[in-house]
């Protein structure tokens, strides 16, 4: 396992897929790195290429929104990033490849937060970490616990911005997300 530094090091130089090719910057992640829950994304889109950061644009005004409602900072007590750190192009689902070559990166970064909580934002997180067959409109806000750790998914930030209809769902799951911090006794 890499300690942080090195990981972000191999991250930023990486070639293992196409992505390498269209990228302005490797997007690892953000937070506090020994935070008691991790929010993990599909992939960096376009705002998010150009900083270097997770959730920069619309869908992480939004998601800092979200945090809020339940006493989270990206800044001070959860640590975000994405299963892909190179945006793909035109922001479409990260290819099955693409997301087998970063896949390490994500599980370098799971071990070294050590997460008692990890929140998949959408369907293509949550196909990945917690089940390939996940429905996120049925499955959503639904906890499964894996070698001590605690994994939920929600609708995806963007999806929250195309679909305002989905918004009571995702603030009870957020309640829900509340409720698990307290019961796993995390550090927020």
């Amino acid at each position: 396992m890499m300690q942080w530094n090195e990981l972000k090091g191999v991250c930023s130089s990486c070639t293992r897929c196409g992505l390498c090719e269209t990228r302005h910057n490797v997007v690892f992640g953000t937070g506090n790195e020994n935070a008691d829950i991790l929010f993990v994304g599909e992939g960096p889109g376009e705002q998010e290429d150009l900083t270097g950061l997770p959730f920069v644009g619309p869908a992480g005004k939004l998601l800092d929104d979200m945090l809020t409602i339940i006493d989270l900072d990206r800044n001070t007590n959860c640590y975000i990033c994405n299963i892909v750190k190179c945006r793909p192009p035109h922001n479409r689902d990260p290819l099955e490849t693409e997301q087998e070559s970063c896949i390490g990166y994500l599980r370098n970064q799971v071990a070294l937060v050590k997460p008692k909580v990890i929140v998949c934002l959408g369907r293509i997180a949550a196909k990945k970490l917690i089940d390939p067959d996940y429905r996120i409109t049925r499955q959503h806000g639904t906890w499964t616990e894996r070698a001590g750790v605690w994994m939920t998914a929600i609708y995806h930030p963007s999806a929250l911005l195309r679909d305002v209809s989905k918004r009571p769902e995702t603030f009870d799951d957020l309640l829900s997300i509340r409720e698990k911090l307290k019961e796993v006794d995390a550090k927020i």
